[in-house]
């Protein structure tokens, strides 16, 4: 007996640890409402596979049915971060891309990490207004003139 459509063996083997960067293949479901010639809506659903491809933070409760695995990763200059469920059958696949080696088995830290680098990025930004505002020494010299 077949409780779910995932093949749950592939699944657990599977051997990705914190730090690795995954490309999770996740079903998205789209609906398609047409109308039929006797005034009848129909609905359609049908399935397109989007890609999440990140680091792995965490991997929790092992290889049961409830085991999870956090991905994040960074869009748009902004902080992304999924949960997703191991076991799941909208997941249609899990690719393995790059292999790290983690001191940790949880990387929360990395979220403070990416704030902490994109502050010191905007400290060293000039600004290229301030260029055409006239110095304070310069703005007395001319009005004493």
């Amino acid at each position: 007996m077949k409780f779910t459509p995932v093949n749950v063996e592939d699944r657990k083997k599977l051997d990705f640890r914190a730090g690795d960067t995954v490309k999770v293949w996740s079903k998205i479901a789209e609906e398609k409402i047409s109308a039929k010639a006797n005034k009848k809506e129909e609905k359609t659903v049908k399935f397109r596979l989007q890609a999440f491809e990140g680091i792995v933070l965490a991997r929790k409760h092992g290889r049961e049915t409830g085991a999870t695995f956090t991905v994040r990763k960074v869009a748009s200059g902004i902080g992304v971060e999924r949960i997703f469920p191991l076991y799941s059958p909208m997941i249609d696949r899990i690719e393995l891309i790059k292999r790290a080696r983690a001191r940790r088995s949880k990387l929360y830290y990395i979220r403070d990490k990416a704030v902490r680098d994109v502050r010191r990025k905007m400290r060293s930004v000039t600004l290229t207004e301030s260029e055409e505002v006239p110095a304070v020494g310069e703005a007395v010299a001319e009005n004493k003139e």
